[in-house]
């Protein structure tokens, strides 16, 4: 494909700076925009930046969102729905995917009208009204913030106790703490099982096929405990139109169609041998799957996308076997401490293997000064280091042993990515008959 003109737009936070980086250096004309404050000078040294976004629409040939906030508001699904009206080529949603993610409540009765059997869940904005509920009804529920705050991953609480407990008492710190931010939060059901992400990319009118099952690793330390994050790393492969993704996202295809999506969707699922429950949406890309979806592309990413935002078969080709990603940090992640980044990891430096090409690695609050990366932003995720292989167990030796090869003071990382799979999660899947035709 001859070189395009790409406009990447963080109305937000930086978050898709490294898909930027590998559509210019597969020689396109990229210009990169950010909104936050803090975080302008990501991605410096590695892409060309715009101060103006809208000024550049008509420049771009393609113009990609990266997530659906614009600043403290959910709405880039509404600017990609008038850039589409006046006749240009975006990756992004609209105000009713937006809402998927925004509001869990109309998530669920997106899901219910399709025929997709959720949890039993209940929405509240009052801390009391809550935990007489779970009086009432004890159960392990897990809570999920609403709204803005529910970007505080830490808030997220699952429930332990049989009978609810533990939940009643963590609703009343909540209140004392969050009261204030806290505008409502969902009560669902605790279900166990196998929790998968099923993930596809939608042109408009269907969805791109292969489809990606990703495996998250929420959680800061190995072995799943410590506070949530938005994510320490990611585990893949892709696969056909299965029975898994058949029950989920294949059941939303026509009203994906109807809303004219265009970009990356999934529903995060816990499944058992007794059936598939689908908990959130991600009407967006996710962080950091897209760089490691984009590490497995065999097509070349540019040419992906000009040709999803325009409904035409981008002919996907991916690798074959397995993939991980590993999220390199450094403090205060995943806390808010200004004071600590600044001590601790304000332009650190990320330091290299003399001679190694730097195969699979990425960046996320990375900037290039002088030919010298360093840590950029102020949240701490630095760098994402990706692997494969025909089994799991390659995908994960290539990954950790290019993580050995990086030195960034006070980095960390879980040395665990990928393991769930390995020690029987798949085998359950394919037990359960998920993997197979509907």
């Amino acid at each position: 494909m001859d070189p395009k003109q790409f406009l990447f737009v963080s109305a937000d936070a930086a978050l898709i700076g490294d898909v930027a980086w590998q559509v210019a250096r597969e020689g396109h004309d990229v210009r990169y925009y950010i909104e936050a404050e803090s975080d302008r000078e990501i991605a410096d040294g590695f892409v060309s930046k715009t101060d103006d976004w809208r000024s550049e629409v008509e420049w771009a040939d393609t113009i990609i969102f990266d997530d659906i906030w614009v600043g403290s508001e959910v709405g880039t699904g509404a600017l990609a729905e008038e850039l589409r009206a006046e006749g240009h080529h975006v990756v992004g949603g609209t105000p009713n995917t937006d809402r998927l993610e925004d509001d869990r409540g109309y998530a669920m009765e997106v899901l219910d009208d399709h025929g997709i059997e959720t949890l039993p869940h209940r929405e509240f904005s009052d801390f009391g009204e809550a935990i007489d509920y779970v009086e009432s009804n004890p159960a392990p529920y897990v809570i999920k913030p609403l709204g803005e705050v529910q970007n505080v991953k830490r808030l997220l609480y699952v429930g332990r106790e049989d009978d609810g407990s533990d939940v009643i008492d963590v609703l009343r710190a909540y209140e004392k703490a969050w009261g204030h931010r806290m505008a409502g939060f969902q009560l669902q059901r605790r279900v166990e099982g196998v929790e998968v992400a099923v993930c596809g990319f939608f042109d408009g009118e269907k969805f791109v096929e292969p489809i990606n099952l990703n495996f998250e690793h929420k959680k800061l330390f190995p072995g799943n405990i410590g506070p949530s994050t938005g994510e320490m790393g990611t585990s893949m492969f892709w696969t056909g139109r299965n029975r898994l993704f058949r029950r989920t996202l294949g059941r939303l295809e026509d009203w994906l169609a109807e809303e004219g999506y265009v970009g990356s969707i999934d529903v995060n699922c816990i499944v058992n041998d007794t059936g598939i429950s689908p908990l959130e949406f991600t009407p967006r890309f996710g962080y950091p799957t897209i760089v490691l979806q984009e590490e497995s592309f065999e097509t070349p990413t540019g040419e992906f996308f000009h040709h999803l935002a325009r409904g035409e078969d981008p002919e996907l080709d991916v690798h074959g076997g397995y993939q991980i990603a590993v999220r390199v940090c450094v403090p205060p992640f995943p806390f808010d401490d200004e004071a600590t980044f600044g001590e601790n990891s304000r332009n650190a430096a990320v330091v290299f293997e003399e001679g190694w090409d730097r195969a699979g690695v990425h960046i996320e609050d990375t900037k290039n000064v002088d030919g010298q990366w360093r840590v950029a932003g102020e949240s701490g995720i630095v760098l994402v280091v990706t692997g494969m292989g025909e089994t799991m167990a390659d995908a994960r030796q290539q990954a950790y042993d290019r993580v050995d090869r990086i030195i960034v003071p006070n980095m960390y990382y879980r040395d665990d990515i990928g393991e769930r799979w390995i020690d029987g999660d798949g085998d359950r899947l394919q037990a359960w008959g998920y993997l197979g035709p509907e």
